[in-house]
C-alpha cells in the first residue's frame, strides 16, 4: 500500500485508473476484502449476468437517473474478471480493451477502412457476419454451433443457434411452415398430457418453445423483447385489475376469476380505446 494508490483511491475524478486501482487492492490477497479474494472467474459470472440485466430493465424503465450507477456495476465486473485474468497471467483490463478494439476495427471497414461507408443497415449487418464467420475459420476448427454462448437466455440461444443452423441451409424457407410446426408440436403437447411420463411432457414443451423462437427468427422479431413487452402489459393490467378491485373495497383474493376476467376485459378495453384526440 502507497501513498500514491490511496491519493488514487480517494480522487472523486480519478476516472477508470481510479476503479483499477480499487480492484487491485480488494484482491490483494494480504490486505484486501476476504470475500473479494476468494471468488473466481465462475463465481463471478451469475453477478456478470444479473448486472447485464439491470442495465436493460433501467433503460427499458427509461430510468435514465439509474443508468449511470447501472452502468457503473456492470463495468466493475469487466473490471473485476480483468483483474483476475492479470493475476492467472492470462490478460489485463488493457489487454481486453485492445482487443476489443482490434475487434471493432476490423468489423466496420466501412468506418475504419477503405470500402463504402453508404449501405443500408442490413448490408451491414450481412458484412458483419459475413467478418465474423472468417474469424471462426481462422481459429481451429468446430463445428457449426460450438460457440454459441451456453450462458446466454435460453430464448436468446435458441435463435442465435437456428441463425447459425439457417447459414448452412438448415433452415425452413417459408414462415408458413414454422407455423405449421408450431400447430404440429403444440397437438404433441396436448397429447402427451395424457399419455407420456412428465419427462417426456418437459421435453414436448420444450420443442414448442424452440420452434415459436423460429417464428420469431422468420418474422425478425427479437422475441426477449417481445416477451418483456407482453409481461410489462400483463403487469399493467393485472394492476389494473388491482385498482378497480381496491376501488370497491376488495382484493383479488377476495375475487373469483369470472370477476378479474371482466375487469382484466374493462382495463384492456380502455387501454385500446382512442383517446380525447381520436388517436
Amino acid at each position: 500500500m502507497t501513498e500514491d494508490s490511496d491519493r488514487l483511491i480517494r480522487d472523486p475524478k480519478g476516472g477508470l485508473p481510479r476503479l483499477l486501482e480499487i480492484m487491485r487492492r480488494l484482491r490483494d490477497p494480504k490486505t484486501g476484502c476476504p470475500w473479494d479474494i476468494e471468488q473466481d472467474f465462475r463465481s463471478i459470472a451469475p453477478y456478470t449476468i444479473e448486472e447485464a440485466y439491470e442495465v436493460a430493465d433501467a433503460i427499458e424503465r427509461e430510468a435514465w437517473d439509474e443508468l449511470e450507477g447501472e452502468l457503473g456495476d456492470l463495468l466493475l465486473q469487466s473490471v473485476y474478471h480483468a483483474q483476475m485474468g492479470e493475476e492467472a497471467g492470462l490478460f489485463d483490463f488493457h489487454s481486453v480493451a485492445d482487443r476489443v478494439s482490434d475487434k471493432m476495427v476490423a468489423r466496420h471497414p466501412h468506418v475504419f477502412g477503405a470500402e463504402d461507408r453508404e449501405k443500408s443497415a442490413e448490408q451491414q449487418t450481412r458484412d458483419w457476419e459475413t467478418i465474423k464467420a472468417a474469424e471462426r475459420a481462422g481459429k481451429e476448427a468446430r463445428g457449426v454451433l460450438d460457440d454459441v454462448a451456453l450462458a446466454l437466455p435460453a430464448l436468446t440461444r435458441a435463435v442465435k443457434l437456428q441463425k447459425r443452423a439457417a447459414r448452412v441451409g438448415f433452415d425452413w424457407p417459408e414462415t408458413a411452415q414454422v407455423i405449421d410446426k408450431i400447430v404440429e408440436e403444440a397437438q404433441e403437447l396436448v397429447e402427451a398430457r395424457e399419455t407420456l411420463s412428465d419427462a417426456e411432457v418437459f421435453e414436448e414443451f420444450g420443442d414448442l418453445l424452440f420452434v415459436v423462437a423460429n417464428l420469431a427468427r422468420h418474422l425478425k422479431i427479437e422475441p426477449e423483447e417481445a416477451l418483456r413487452a407482453a409481461n410489462a402489459k400483463f403487469t399493467r393490467r393485472f394492476n389494473g385489475i388491482e385498482a378497480r378491485l381496491a376501488a370497491m373495497g376488495k382484493r383479488p383474493e377476495d375475487s373469483d376469476l369470472a370477476e378479474m376476467d371482466a375487469l382484466w376485459d374493462a382495463v384492456k378495453a380502455e387501454e385500446e380505446a382512442p383517446d380525447q384526440t381520436g388517436r
